[in-house]
Order: structure tokens, then sequence, then C-alpha cells
């Protein structure tokens, strides 16, 4: 048996980060990681180039049953705390729209960072090491059982996330030991996912795979005015990925497909301009025309504007900026990028990320009960999670 002060359960983003403050404390550190690399999430996202964190951070930005919890660790671990690192280490990178921080040339370089910190902090990796078994002591100190090796801890940090993305080896585990020690947890669903059709819709809107445009997204009271991607399977793009997180089955979501434009006074004023110009040209010139067709009958597309009608025109503006759908479903954990749910944050200290009944026991990351907002606000909750525990542990 091996005995050492702090075991970590995971090797992501706030594993590591965990990893590296408890190091820097001296802490003697082993992190057990039961993928093949550490840092596949981290290395797969952005594209690739890794949305690190995000120019502005709030509260608001993140969903949990318990809306505070998040506020003490994001306050003391900032953004700005996050983006030194990356400039110390002379990572290039640039911002996109909405504040995302992305890498200039790749993931890598912000997973070298973190293992390069590792090391300088004496921080032990084991990979491809799959836990059999976790136990605390009457001395309560944690028994975890390997294959190959028992070790012993006196604080345990669970950073396994949660269900998103299972071919990247996402597990159940964190919920599993949650509940073993008596923790609460919140049922999971995939957040931040493409939506699937119904039938009918999706055979009806097949022809417009591959078009993205601007658009203002509705659903459940929340809105946001981002792109809409449509694939052959459904909607997708950020616009669609971030009402994800809070649309119910069910539910409709309203999208204004011109947010920019009053389409019926636009109609109306080119009616005394453009008078004998075709719906469909005029249309064609602010949306693709393969959504235009999917939308609106060819028989009203093709008449003059002068002939519309008023109600013509309020029926044609409703059907683009107020389009109403109702999605079949999404398309779960397969894709979604994040995990809605996990261990409830009221059993957890919101300044240490320890269990409050099991003394030595720290969750950090996606494994709790708080998902942020697509634009690089997971990461941040990674690293924050991740910092704070590390103080402590």
């Amino acid at each position: 048996m091996l005995e050492t002060d702090v075991i970590i359960i995971g090797a992501g983003a706030s594993g590591l980060m965990c990893a590296i403050e408890a190091g820097k404390r001296k802490r003697k550190v082993l992190v057990l990681e039961h993928a093949a690399k550490p840092g596949k999430k981290i290395l797969m996202s952005g594209g690739g180039r890794c949305n690190f964190t995000n120019i502005s951070v709030e509260p608001e930005n993140y969903i949990s049953h318990n809306p505070h919890f998040c506020k003490s660790a994001l306050s003391r671990y900032t953004q700005w705390n996050f983006i030194d690192s990356v400039q110390r280490s002379q990572i290039p990178y640039h911002e996109r729209e909405y504040g995302r921080l992305f890498c200039n040339d790749s993931a890598k370089d912000i997973l070298a960072m973190l293992l390069t910190e590792c090391r300088s902090a004496d921080v032990n990796i084991a990979l491809n090491t799959a836990i059999e078994a976790v136990e605390q002591r009457p001395d309560q100190k944690f028994l975890v059982k390997t294959k190959l090796q028992h070790y012993l801890c006196s604080s345990l940090v669970i950073a396994t996330g949660g269900l998103s993305i299972p071919k990247m080896g996402a597990t159940p585990f964190g919920y599993k030991i949650a509940a073993q020690f008596g923790i609460p947890v919140w049922p999971t669903s995939a957040g931040l996912v493409p939506f699937t059709l119904q039938p009918d819709d999706k055979e009806k809107l097949s022809d417009l795979s591959g078009i993205a445009l601007l658009c203002r997204a509705s659903c459940a009271g929340h809105s946001f005015t981002e792109n809409i991607l449509f694939t052959h399977r459904g909607l997708s793009g950020p616009a669609m990925l971030q009402l994800s997180n809070y649309w119910n089955p069910g539910q409709p979501l309203t999208i204004d497909l011109l947010p920019e434009t009053d389409l019926a006074a636009h109609l109306q004023q080119l009616r005394t301009t453009k008078s004998k110009s075709a719906l469909k040209t005029v249309l064609s010139e602010l949306l693709p025309k393969r959504l235009i067709s999917c939308l609106i009958d060819e028989t009203l597309l093709n008449g003059n504007l002068a002939d519309l009608s008023a109600a013509q025109i309020d029926f044609v503006a409703d059907r683009i900026n107020n389009w109403t759908i109702k999605p079949n479903a999404t398309e779960g954990y397969r894709t979604a990028e994040v995990t809605l749910g996990g261990v409830d944050c009221n059993a957890i200290s919101s300044k240490t990320m320890a269990s409050h009944d099991v003394q030595g026991l720290y969750f950090i990351g996606e494994v709790l009960d708080v998902t942020g907002w697509l634009g690089g606000y997971n990461f941040q909750w990674a690293w924050a999670s991740g910092w704070c525990a590390g103080q402590y542990v």
C-alpha cells in the first residue's frame, strides 16, 4: 500500500489545477486517471483551440440549483488569474465574439502548461488506472483500490467530470462516489447540445443542412443572439447549444431569423419603392433562398410586393421574425459539451469544495451541479473550483 497526502481522481481541467495548487503547498499529490492520456477534453475543446476562459465571467453565466454556490470560487480565482498564467507561459491567444478566448495554435498549449506546472509542483500522474473501490477507514483516511495498487490518503478529490461525450471516457463514477457517502446528486441531463427534430420537420428542413446565420433564439424565458446551424440531424450552432441548457422536452423554441430587421416594416416600406419586385427576390437579399422556400409557400413568394395584403405581410414577417418549432429531443450525451445537474452544491463548502459531512472528501469541476454557458465559462469553473480545493486539501 502506498500512502500520499492527496489523491485526485481525474486528470482533466479541474483535477490538474487542484493538483498544481496542492503541490505548490508541498502536499504530496497523486492524480489517478483511467484514460491513457491526461486532459482529453481540453485537447478536443474549441475545435482543438481550447476556449479556455471568457473576458467577462459572472455568476449569471452559470446554472445550478444553488445559484449562489459558484460566486465564492469565481471571485477568488478569476479569468484574469488564468489569463496571467497563459501569458506567463507565452501562449499566443485571441479574443473572439462575446469575449471568448482561444489559443492561436492549439489546445495542446494549455495542457502542456498545466502538465509543466504539475511537474514543477512534484505532482505524480498515474494513467490507465481504473478505480475498483473507495473506502473511508475509521481514522478518516481514504483507501483507494486499483487493480495493481492500493493507496491511502487524507484528502480525496473527485474531479471525474460528467457524462458528456462518453467516447472520451465519461462515466458516472463521481456521482456513484457521492451516493456511496450519502451526498445527494441532482438528476443529470445533456447540456450545450444540438436539437433533433420531429420527423415531419426533419424531412421539411433536410435541404437546409449547412446553412448558418445569426438569429435570436428564445425558450423558457431565456434568449440568445448567436448563430444557428441547420444540420442533417436538426438544429445546432451556438444559439441552439445555449438554449439547450434551459429547454425541457415538449417546449417550443422561438427563433427570430432576422434579429436586426423588423421584417413587416421593411416590406411595407419596399411596397412603395420596389412594388413590382417579387417577394422571393426581396427576401433572398436577406436570407438564403433554400431557407425562404422552406418557410413560405412558393405561390406567395412568387407574388409582387404590390399584390400582398397587410395580413400576408404580417404572416411572412411572423414566419421569419417569430419562427416557432418544437424539437423532438436533443442529441444527448454523445455530442453534449457539458452535463447539467450533478453533486448537490448544498452538501459542499463553496469555500473549500469539501463535503460538509465527509471529512477529507472534495468535489470539483463538472461533477458538481454547476453548468456554464458556452464560451469558456465551464473551463473557468474548472480552474476556479480546482484552485479553491487546492488551497485546502
